[in-house]
Protein backbone atom coordinates (compact mmCIF):
# COMPACT_ATOMS: atom_id res chain seq x y z
CA UNK A 1 0.00 0.00 0.00
CA UNK A 2 1.62 2.83 -0.76
CA UNK A 3 1.51 6.03 1.24
CA UNK A 4 3.20 9.77 1.16
CA UNK A 5 3.26 11.60 4.57
CA UNK A 6 3.97 14.97 4.52
CA UNK A 7 5.31 17.24 7.06
CA UNK A 8 7.25 20.43 8.20
CA UNK A 9 4.68 22.98 7.49
CA UNK A 10 3.85 25.86 9.88
CA UNK A 11 3.05 29.29 11.10
CA UNK A 12 5.54 31.93 9.36
CA UNK A 13 6.24 35.42 9.09
CA UNK A 14 6.73 36.59 5.19
CA UNK A 15 9.90 36.57 4.15
CA UNK A 16 10.87 33.69 6.42
CA UNK A 17 11.75 29.78 5.26
CA UNK A 18 10.03 26.46 5.54
CA UNK A 19 11.89 23.04 4.33
CA UNK A 20 8.51 20.67 4.03
CA UNK A 21 9.25 16.79 3.68
CA UNK A 22 7.10 13.35 1.80
CA UNK A 23 8.22 10.32 2.75
CA UNK A 24 7.20 7.79 0.78
CA UNK A 25 6.37 3.89 1.49
CA UNK A 26 5.42 0.83 -0.59
CA UNK A 27 7.05 2.47 -3.49
CA UNK A 28 10.03 3.94 -4.51
CA UNK A 29 9.63 7.72 -5.06
CA UNK A 30 12.69 7.57 -7.23
CA UNK A 31 11.65 5.26 -9.80
CA UNK A 32 8.37 8.23 -10.18
CA UNK A 33 7.71 11.69 -11.47
CA UNK A 34 7.27 13.42 -8.40
CA UNK A 35 5.61 16.61 -7.32
CA UNK A 36 4.61 19.32 -4.63
CA UNK A 37 1.27 20.56 -4.79
CA UNK A 38 -0.88 23.34 -2.57
CA UNK A 39 -4.48 24.04 -2.10
CA UNK A 40 -6.11 26.82 -1.08
CA UNK A 41 -9.77 26.69 -0.28
CA UNK A 42 -11.67 27.48 -3.25
CA UNK A 43 -9.37 26.70 -5.41
CA UNK A 44 -8.27 23.84 -7.36
CA UNK A 45 -5.00 21.91 -6.56
CA UNK A 46 -2.18 23.25 -8.49
CA UNK A 47 1.75 21.67 -8.73
CA UNK A 48 4.42 24.26 -7.96
CA UNK A 49 6.95 22.00 -8.17
CA UNK A 50 7.90 18.81 -9.95
CA UNK A 51 11.05 16.53 -10.22
CA UNK A 52 11.09 13.88 -13.21
CA UNK A 53 12.45 10.04 -12.41
CA UNK A 54 16.12 9.15 -11.77
CA UNK A 55 16.05 7.22 -15.14
CA UNK A 56 14.48 10.39 -16.64
CA UNK A 57 17.19 12.59 -15.63
CA UNK A 58 15.29 14.20 -12.23
CA UNK A 59 14.61 17.18 -14.64
CA UNK A 60 13.26 20.09 -12.77
CA UNK A 61 9.99 22.39 -12.97
CA UNK A 62 8.58 25.33 -10.60
CA UNK A 63 5.42 27.13 -11.64
CA UNK A 64 6.18 30.77 -12.36
CA UNK A 65 4.48 31.89 -9.12
CA UNK A 66 7.13 30.09 -7.24
CA UNK A 67 10.49 30.47 -9.48
CA UNK A 68 13.69 31.29 -7.93
CA UNK A 69 11.95 31.26 -4.34
CA UNK A 70 11.33 27.05 -3.79
CA UNK A 71 13.30 24.40 -4.49
CA UNK A 72 12.87 20.51 -5.30
CA UNK A 73 14.86 18.10 -3.94
CA UNK A 74 14.77 14.31 -3.28
CA UNK A 75 17.17 11.95 -0.96
CA UNK A 76 16.68 8.47 -2.70
CA UNK A 77 18.09 6.63 0.28
CA UNK A 78 15.17 8.20 2.52
CA UNK A 79 12.85 8.07 -0.20
CA UNK A 80 11.64 11.29 0.43
CA UNK A 81 10.76 14.16 -1.20
CA UNK A 82 11.85 18.05 -0.04
CA UNK A 83 10.57 21.52 -0.51
CA UNK A 84 12.57 24.23 -0.02
CA UNK A 85 10.42 27.57 0.61
CA UNK A 86 12.20 30.59 0.69
CA UNK A 87 11.05 33.86 0.44
CA UNK A 88 7.77 33.43 1.85
CA UNK A 89 4.84 35.40 0.37
CA UNK A 90 1.08 35.53 1.92
CA UNK A 91 -0.23 33.89 -1.06
CA UNK A 92 1.89 30.85 -0.47
CA UNK A 93 -0.07 29.99 2.48
CA UNK A 94 -2.13 26.89 1.21
CA UNK A 95 -2.14 22.98 2.06
CA UNK A 96 1.20 21.35 0.63
CA UNK A 97 0.54 17.66 -0.83
CA UNK A 98 2.60 15.71 -2.45
CA UNK A 99 2.11 13.04 -4.98
CA UNK A 100 3.06 11.70 -8.28
CA UNK A 101 3.12 14.02 -11.45
CA UNK A 102 0.73 13.92 -13.20
CA UNK A 103 -1.04 13.02 -9.44
CA UNK A 104 -2.46 9.36 -8.43
CA UNK A 105 -6.26 10.13 -7.10
CA UNK A 106 -5.12 7.21 -4.48
CA UNK A 107 -2.14 8.97 -3.41
CA UNK A 108 -2.85 11.88 -1.45
CA UNK A 109 -2.32 11.94 1.87
CA UNK A 110 -3.42 14.76 4.67
CA UNK A 111 -0.60 17.14 3.55
CA UNK A 112 0.47 20.07 5.62
CA UNK A 113 -0.31 23.42 6.85
CA UNK A 114 1.73 26.06 5.60
CA UNK A 115 0.41 29.64 6.81
CA UNK A 116 2.69 33.15 6.24
CA UNK A 117 1.55 35.96 7.84
CA UNK A 118 2.45 39.38 6.87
Amino acid sequence: QVQLVESGGGLVQAGGSLRLSCVASGVISSVLDMGWYRQVPGKQRELVAAVAAVRRGSNINYADSVKGRFTISRDNIKNTVFLQMNSLKVEDTAVYYCNTNPPNVGFWGQGTQVTVTS
